[in-house]
């Protein structure tokens, strides 16, 4: 896959998981420290996403940052538990949700891999 095409999937579902979060480009932007265009241009895949800022995304979004280069959107695991109207919150709620959301999915990854033991 070119460059130009990983930009493209990835923009596709930070976008889609942002949707399904009902977050505003302005909240996400504020939560990255960035501005709202380069949210956009992230969506719209005419710029890259840098690894510490996938990182900071598939935390938010409780998903593995492998997951941003899916083709498929109906193959992204997205954590359904999240009830509440993001766009109700601010920067530093999305920051903690991040927060607990990573040491859940440390937690499951853990007790996955123990239980193979």
């Amino acid at each position: 896959m070119a460059d130009e095409n990983f930009n493209r999937v990835i923009g596709q579902n930070i976008h889609l998981l942002r949707k399904r979060l009902e977050l505003t480009q302005d909240a996400l932007a504020e939560y990255l420290g960035v501005s709202r265009g380069q949210v956009n241009y992230y969506e719209a895949g005419s710029r890259a996403v840098s690894t510490d800022q996938l990182q900071k995304l598939a935390d938010l979004f409780c998903v593995n940052p492998h997951d941003f280069y899916e083709e498929n959107a109906e193959n992204i695991r997205l954590n359904i538990a999240f009830a509440f109207r993001a766009n109700q919150l601010d920067s530093q709620d999305l920051k903690s949700i991040a927060h607990f959301k990573k040491i859940v999915r440390n937690y499951l990854n853990m007790k996955k891999h123990l239980s193979h033991e």
